[in-house]
């Protein structure tokens, strides 16, 4: 499939996990990758790695928690290509275990810095973009932690995903008639950097906790990012969809 030929996409947190699958699977179906994080040796392997597949794309260096950073990433995206057709905003930070009472304000902030107004600031600058030049797709990487809090002693990230659902579905409000459309995938227990920074010991445990009874790997989850931001899912629109292996069926 060829979908997105043409076309210019951006991942933001895009070096690692879940973001390097997405930008991948937009590669395969002809798109131009922008990949944005603050990973440079990644990010450019990732390049590398679009470029082994016959697809053309580049990093640019950016800490999402910066907003003088978006806006220049934003800007230079505009005055190369002239335009922005998908947007995954996909750039996440998830705290250690601990409960609230041993969490600091600090912590909070990088938190919601990370998963809540770099989303808030991508949309501003997406929106704007996309409404003034024929529309666009923009795909949110929420969690099912936003959704139903299994994680004692991560609550900060599980708050920051609820506000992202939140955000998500507002803007979704706000710029369907516009042409732009505006979902949220929800991973559940998905084998990333992140996940296992939380220090889940026994993943055969977890595993064998969903209906799958396995882990979900990055690439399925990219699947349904590159679906949602398809013509494919053109009746689709402030949706939530859960790559979780039926997590929240339980």
């Amino acid at each position: 499939m060829r979908d997105f030929e043409g076309k210019v996409v951006l991942v933001t947190g895009g070096a690692t996990g879940i973001g390097r699958a997405a930008a991948l699977a937009f590669a395969r179906r002809g798109a131009f990758v922008v990949i944005a994080g603050r990973r440079c040796r990644e990010g450019n392997d990732a390049v590398a790695a679009l470029a082994e597949t016959g697809a053309t794309g580049r990093f640019i260096s950016t800490d999402v928690t910066r907003s003088e950073q978006l806006e220049l990433l934003h800007r230079t995206i505009f005055a190369e290509h002239g335009r922005l057709d998908v947007a995954f905003n996909n750039a996440g930070y998830q705290e250690r275990r601990a409960s609230i009472a041993e969490q600091d304000a600090g912590l909070y902030d990088r938190v919601f810095d990370t998963n809540v107004r770099s989303v808030y600031l991508c949309l501003q600058h997406q929106v704007r973009h996309m409404a003034e030049h024929g529309g666009g797709a923009i795909v949110v990487n929420a969690s099912v932690s936003g959704l139903r809090n299994p994680n004692p002693g991560l609550a900060l990230y599980s708050a920051s995903k609820a506000a992202v659902i939140s955000l998500t579905r507002s803007a979704a409000m706000e710029y369907a008639e516009k042409g732009v459309r505006i979902n949220a995938v929800a991973p559940g227990r998905v084998v990333t950097d992140m996940m296992l920074a939380s220090k889940i010991m026994d993943m055969s445990a977890v595993a064998a906790g969903l209906p799958l009874r396995r882990m979900g790997r990055p690439e399925e989850v990219a699947e349904a990012v590159a679906w949602l931001a398809s013509s494919a899912a053109s009746f689709i629109v402030g949706h939530v969809l859960c790559a979780d292996g039926g997590f929240m069926a339980l």
